[in-house]
């Protein structure tokens, strides 16, 4: 694959991927935070290794990771995307260790639609609604995540695939008005 499309085939796909979140993030009642989604992703430190790297058939910082040990754009990403459960870590002072810590309910939600949308643009056509989770899980045991962050998350993703996005989206817009109006109470 030469240069010019390997460009033209990383830019496509993430801006196919980004309109899918933002049409997910638009369902779901967070419409401005599905605006801003993945916009370092066109950054030089993310875009550059994004096209050298871009095979069509995975993450171009898989390759990133091959060649050096570990992706510069990935640590870039994750550094400026709190929809990434990786950005949710911190020093706990009782342990003496980094852990993840709890996501706010926002930004599990702009990550399950990011999800969806990366299991549609990368399956295209052969894609189901049990496909995120099938993601997630076949995953989980290497992940270090907050447990009440998983929780929500493989909720919203087996909601998905045994009732399909129609219920699960509205799930979501009630649980954003419970959360918006709990939050409005505690402020009077």
């Amino acid at each position: 694959m030469n240069f010019f499309q390997r460009l033209a085939g990383h830019f496509w796909t993430v801006t196919r991927h980004r309109h899918q979140v933002m049409v997910h993030c638009a369902k779901a009642g967070i419409f401005w935070q599905g605006l801003r989604h993945d916009w370092s992703k066109y950054s030089p430190t993310e875009f550059i290794p994004g096209v050298k790297y871009y095979t069509g058939k995975r993450s171009p910082n898989e390759g990133e990771r091959e060649k050096y040990g570990y992706s510069m754009a990935w640590m870039h990403h994750k550094g400026r995307n709190k929809h990434h459960f990786e950005y949710w870590s911190d020093y706990n002072l009782e342990t003496k260790r980094n852990e993840p810590v709890e996501m706010p309910y926002n930004y599990v939600i702009e990550m399950f639609c990011d999800r969806v949308a990366a299991s549609k643009i990368y399956n295209g056509k052969n894609y189901k609604q049990t496909d995120p989770l099938t993601y997630f899980s076949r995953r989980k045991p290497h992940r270090s995540i907050h447990i009440k962050t998983r929780e929500e998350l493989e909720k919203l993703l087996v909601m998905l695939a045994e009732k399909g996005e129609e219920e699960t989206f509205r799930y979501i817009r009630q649980q954003r008005k419970k959360q918006k109006g709990a939050k409005k109470k505690t402020n009077e």
